[in-house]
């Protein structure tokens, strides 16, 4: 054999030997993230549930891979998106918020899924207790409907003198029942008339803020869903222009412009749930958890929206702010 020859071959060996250890390393683990939002409203968040897997020994691209799958506040591609998660055989589901573990469930009873819900698990049908969740099912959540009080307290002490409160709410839902019932009590328990007011596209949010303004509402909740957070800065442009004081679920949206938001730490759920698909990963089962009840509640004011709406906000209610925006 020539020398050219064989130094040509052994090259091409040697460029080969790379391509065949690749081959023979075993496939990452795949687990699926479920959302009903958008991947860029939830960026952070993502980050979080990123946080909770190194703590149980896991990075993504790493020694793990994730699947995601993005509804974009359109809860009718959940179920699609759900199948589409079980037919890659992901080994864990995280689901996030109910509607989307509401098609998680209804996608598969064996691949475990942990879920974050806003709403009580149990009367959802999530789970059998909270104690026992039973199934393939277990995660947080923070009830965050049952914050819907609070907040219209927060709306009085800003606006005392709006004898009517407008609640904002999506019919497409699953969440919608609730938060209306939530309200309802709260209006009560205040004195305060209220106006439910319902929209599920960008033309019927513009139409929605107009019937507020005509029934005479002195402010407006706007209920925490997944479609009405991809419309945050339509909803923020529309309450500046019909000077309407706003309480929005996330700190995301009074950051982008809303007067206030009450909610929960959505970060650190992301977090605990990472931290259950990666104890999952090694050997737990859903069963073994008990349902978490989040308890980190972040209220954020935006000063800035406050002084262009003209507000002097109550001294009470900036001490109180766990962040304020000027």
């Amino acid at each position: 054999m020539r020398r050219r020859e064989f130094i040509t071959l052994l090259g091409g060996a040697a460029a080969a030997w790379p391509l065949a250890a690749r081959a023979q390393q075993p496939a990452l683990p795949v687990i699926g993230l479920l959302n009903q939002e958008s991947a860029e409203f939830a960026a952070n968040l993502v980050n979080g549930f990123r946080k909770g897997l190194s703590e149980t020994g896991y990075s993504e691209n790493q020694n793990l891979a994730i699947e995601y799958r993005w509804a974009e506040g359109r809860y009718e591609r959940l179920p699609g998106l759900a199948a589409d998660l079980v037919d890659r055989k992901v080994l864990v589901i995280a689901a996030a918020y109910l509607p989307a573990a509401l098609a998680a469930k209804a996608a598969t009873s064996t691949i475990p899924i942990v879920f974050i819900s806003g709403v009580d698990p149990v009367a959802a049908g999530l789970v059998h207790s909270i104690r026992g969740p039973g199934g393939n099912l277990t995660g947080l959540s923070n009830f965050n409907t049952s914050l819907t009080a609070k907040r219209f307290e927060l709306l009085h002490e800003i606006a005392p003198r709006a004898s009517t409160i407008a609640v904002l709410v999506n019919p497409k839902s699953p969440a919608a029942q609730t938060i209306d019932a939530g309200a309802a009590a709260a209006a009560q328990a205040l004195g305060l008339k209220l106006d439910v007011i319902a929209a599920s596209s960008a033309g019927e949010i513009d139409s929605a803020f107009i019937t507020i303004v005509e029934h005479g509402a002195g402010a407006v909740l706007v209920a925490g869903d997944a479609y009405f957070n991809s419309r945050r800065m339509q909803l923020t442009a529309l309450a500046a222009r019909y000077r309407l004081p706003a309480i929005y679920d996330r700190k995301d949206i009074a950051v982008a412009g809303g007067l206030i938001s009450y909610g929960m730490n959505n970060f650190d759920m992301y977090r605990q749930a990472g931290i259950f698909a990666g104890q999952i990963l090694n050997g737990a089962k859903p069963a073994d958890f008990p349902v978490q009840q989040a308890t980190k509640v972040e209220l954020v004011v935006n000063l800035k929206t406050a002084k262009s709406l003209g507000l002097e906000l109550p001294t009470s209610v900036l001490l109180s702010a766990d962040e304020v925006i000027e």
